[in-house]
């Protein structure tokens, strides 16, 4: 019924508000963190204090970004409503799409294609995490990049882990490769991805790759083909986590603890980003406050 209910609610959204859509890819199975995620959803799995969606649901907010479309494996709809609801909570329009099986992350765009309409869109894996003073900035110049497709690339010790972008002296892109056996440059492209309103006709004539998905390194070669992909590289004091594997989600979450108790802050708080940035008055943030009376996460909702 909740599918059903988005479904008509997207359809009036696309013809309204000319602005960036986000995109959330919650689904798969998130096997590579079994038995974690046997009875729960990877993305439903606490980053130290709070569940992993709130670290891209926020990286689209930073980018300006209110109607967010999440894509869900179909047992885990429910999990995500009630954590999530319509969004309005944080000033935003959320909606729900299922992913029946794994088609690969460019799939994204044909289950969103309603959703998107004519409009540039935001891609955000749903295990991706980024921190730092200059992320705020990245994200807002990448979204105003109406034209093409913007890519960040994040300078790493292990690139045949990732897909790989190629610079050339100018910092032009060359060429892109997923998880090379010999990376030929050390920048991994993260978890979020730009493109303008053309990356639904664009995905739609890609090929599965050999295991029988649509790859996003595909998607980006088309945009690089034409001369349309950007190349954004990250600022040194950016951090990047992919948290979908065991060790790397202890990092995240090591990392976060780290920095909330050495600066009195918190990460990827959605209801401290809606406030001041305007999406909500104190009156909202005070249901939020209410809603998490007696735990660490409400009373630093009092302080905002």
């Amino acid at each position: 019924m909740i599918g059903n209910i988005l479904a008509d609610d997207i359809g009036v959204i696309a013809e309204q508000s000319p602005t960036r859509r986000g995109i959330i890819l919650a689904g798969g199975t998130g096997s590579r963190l079994f038995p974690i995620t046997h009875s729960v959803c990877k993305q439903l799995v606490p980053v130290y204090d709070k569940p992993m969606i709130y670290y891209p649901l926020s990286m689209l907010m930073l980018a300006g970004i209110r109607d967010i479309l999440v894509i869900v494996n179909p047992r885990d709809l429910a999990g995500f409503a009630l954590l999530l609801g319509d969004g309005s909570q944080w000033g935003l329009d959320i909606f729900y799409a299922e992913q029946e099986r794994a088609g690969g992350l460019a799939q994204a765009f044909l289950i969103g294609e309603e959703f998107i309409g004519n409009e540039p869109v935001c891609l955000v894996l749903g295990d991706n995490l980024m921190h730092g003073d200059a992320l705020p900035e990245a994200l807002l110049s990448a979204s105003e990049r109406i034209h093409g497709a913007t890519v960040f690339g994040c300078e790493v010790g292990a690139p045949e882990q990732f897909g790989v972008v190629e610079l050339d002296e100018d910092g032009v892109a060359v060429s892109l490769e997923e998880k090379p056996d010999v990376p030929k440059s050390n920048y991994a492209v993260p978890g979020v991805y730009f493109y303008d309103e053309k990356v639904v006709d664009y995905a739609r004539c890609l090929q599965p790759s050999a295991r029988g998905e649509l790859e996003i390194t595909d998607l980006n070669r088309e945009y690089l083909k034409r001369g349309e992909l950007n190349v954004e590289l990250l600022d040194d004091g950016i951090a990047w986590f992919d948290a979908g594997l065991p060790d790397s989600l202890a990092e995240a979450s090591h990392f976060v603890r780290g920095i909330q108790q050495r600066d009195g802050c918190k990460i990827a708080c959605p209801e401290e980003i809606a406030f001041t940035q305007g999406m909500i008055d104190r009156c909202r943030l005070g249901d939020s406050i209410v809603k998490y009376e007696g735990t660490p996460y409400g009373e630093y909702l009092k302080q905002l």
